[in-house]
């Protein structure tokens, strides 16, 4: 079993940064990729950032050159750094894993872009 716990969600003003950090504990094995996910409110959850085995990482059309995904191996924790946020980023983020034993999602946690 895996578990995915996330922080660094929270209220931010237009413009403001915020690193989310997604630690994985559990049974990990042979990690293929892992994911940001976002659902904002009335909308359907939406990949934010891949980051794969090799460190390719991809984004979504929406935040590519404001947020950046990277991953530490060693402590099994995935990032996300968020500059420049708008009120449209508001959501809730959501770390995946995908790995031999299976895809693994966390609860989320809350980032509100609001003035």
């Amino acid at each position: 079993q895996v578990q995915l716990v996330e922080s660094g969600g929270g209220l931010v003003q237009p413009g403001g940064s915020l690193k989310l950090t997604c630690v994985a504990s559990g049974s990990i094995f042979s990690i293929n990729a892992m994911r940001w996910y976002r659902q904002g409110p009335g909308k359907e959850r939406e990949v934010v950032a891949i980051i794969n085995t090799g460190g390719r990482t991809n984004y979504a059309d929406s935040v590519k050159g404001r947020f950046t995904i990277s991953r530490d191996n060693a402590k099994n924790t995935l990032y996300l750094q968020m500059n420049s946020l708008k009120p449209e980023d508001t959501a809730r983020y959501y770390c995946n894993l995908d790995c031999f034993t299976g895809n693994y999602w966390g609860q989320g946690t809350q980032v509100t872009v609001s003035s």
